[in-house]
């Protein structure tokens, strides 16, 4: 399998997209016999919902009544942590780091539109270890725009490079936990692993009727770990999706649908030959939104794969694809969590695998100033392909990090921090060697907004 032929094989998940687009449109279009847009009803003017295990979005860890919107942020957060792992070498160095994160954000919103971008440049050095120390990009944007009253688009991108996982323009957040079919993301967590990654994603949604709604998605990710010497065993990997949904509202709480997703996911690396796996999925969700910030989904279905490494002969079989999710969003208490059990590839690992992944982040205001946060995240592969050459059999991970921010002014926060990471993957000696990972940080973040 070369990088060309599964360029070629990305061509089915454009093509699904497009035909969403050529469905949807005329509908868009339609006008009425006097060449004017059709009127609107009451009931057919609110907009219907995309439910989470079809959005593909993150759950909302902010708490009600502090969303904000329409400004420019710039600003600026000093860190200084102490990792007992900073290298993932055996034996482990421990060491301080300081790091200087300048961040810009705009948030901006119209009548059709709502933009979210963030831009991070970081730089971290290290007391004992000045030869890793390192340089980040980090860029996130999330577009939507309203193309008519019925039909929305939106454009998510997600870009990371750097040397170090654990260290993030924003170290006090929570991990993040959605509702949606987990796309292949990064099962090996290294404390230093030069590493490029990048996620972007389009859906178009269209309500159909007052109660109604179909949507086309396509996705695209990569992963690429920069220096070879330190990526032993690991993998880089490409993948690209596209899906389909219908959903229907039943008595303004309760969403119903169904949904067909294509992933091809690629992996390769000098190590080993490529591996290559598709898989089909089909699976029913239903939503209910107990109170308009609780909701709660559940979605089952079948999952077909299909893996193939030449020139052995092909692997393939059904399994079942389940998922759970919840999120509650208060004043002073926020909850999200998920569970997924799903078949696909594993970010740096080469083959194809059973996966369980389940993630929890809980938020709670104590008082005006003072605001504790815990989130966690568990992580299982099992390869379902032992006799490709080169393989990883798998292994799991668990993750774990609690802060405490004090909000001096508008201006400036106070956080503390502790992240604890525990892996278990045999012949990847970036996470082998020393599989426990303690990290204690202090950030001090100022910025300045402007309204627009």
């Amino acid at each position: 399998m070369t990088l060309s032929s599964y360029r070629k094989s990305g061509v089915l998940a454009r093509v699904c997209v497009a035909l969403v687009v050529l469905v949807c449109v005329p509908a868009w279009c339609q006008k009425g016999s006097d060449g004017e847009e059709p009127k609107n009803d009451s009931a057919q003017e609110a907009q219907l919902s995309v439910p989470p295990p079809v959005n593909g979005q993150a759950y909302s860890t902010a708490f009600v009544g502090e969303s904000k919107s329409n400004y420019l942020r710039a600003g600026v957060s000093f860190s200084t942590a102490y990792s007992n792992n900073i290298n993932g070498g055996d034996p482990a160095i421990s060491s301080m780091s300081y790091s200087i994160w300048p961040t810009i954000a705009l948030d901006r919103v119209t009548y059709r539109s709502h933009l979210l971008l963030n831009y991070s440049a970081g730089f971290t050095f290290y007391q004992k270890e000045s030869a890793i120390n390192e340089g980040d990009q980090n860029l996130g944007l999330n577009f939507q725009y309203k193309l008519s009253p019925y039909l929305t688009a939106s454009i998510q991108e997600s870009f990371q490079r750097t040397s170090n996982i654990f260290n993030q323009p924003s170290p006090l957040s929570e991990i993040s936990v959605s509702g949606a079919l987990p796309t292949t993301g990064v099962a090996i967590i290294a404390p230093a692993l030069d590493q490029q990654s990048n996620t972007t994603s389009v859906q178009l949604t269209y309500q159909t009727s007052e109660s109604g709604m179909l949507g086309g998605s396509g996705s695209f990710t990569g992963l690429q770990y920069l220096n070879p010497t330190q990526a032993s065993n690991l993998s880089n990997s490409q993948s690209a999706a596209g899906s389909v949904f219908y959903s229907s509202r039943l008595r303004d709480r309760y969403y119903v649908g169904a949904s067909y997703q294509y992933q091809n996911f690629l992996s390769y690396g000098s190590g080993a030959p490529s591996t290559r796996t598709e898989t089909d999925t089909i699976f029913f969700f239903l939503t209910a939104y107990l109170k308009p910030t609780l909701s709660i989904s559940i979605s089952a279905g079948p999952q077909h794969y299909n893996s193939m490494q030449a020139p052995l002969p092909t692997v393939a079989s059904w399994q079942p694809m389940t998922m759970a999710s919840l999120s509650w969003r208060g004043e002073r208490t926020t909850v999200a969590a998920s569970y997924a059990r799903t078949v696909g590839g594993g970010g740096g690992l080469n083959g194809t695998f059973n996966s369980n992944n389940a993630g929890v982040s809980v938020s709670w205001r104590a008082t005006r100033n003072w605001t504790a946060a815990a989130s966690g995240g568990y992580s299982n592969y099992q390869t379902l392909t032992p006799l490709f050459v080169g393989t990883n059999p798998g292994g799991h991970s668990l993750l774990g990090t609690a802060t405490v921010q004090r909000t001096i002014n508008d201006r400036l926060q106070l956080g503390l921090g502790y992240n604890w990471t525990h892996q278990n993957y045999s012949g990847i000696p970036a996470v082998s060697n020393a599989p426990n990972v303690n990290r204690v940080f202090v950030t001090l973040t100022f910025h300045v907004d402007r309204p627009l």
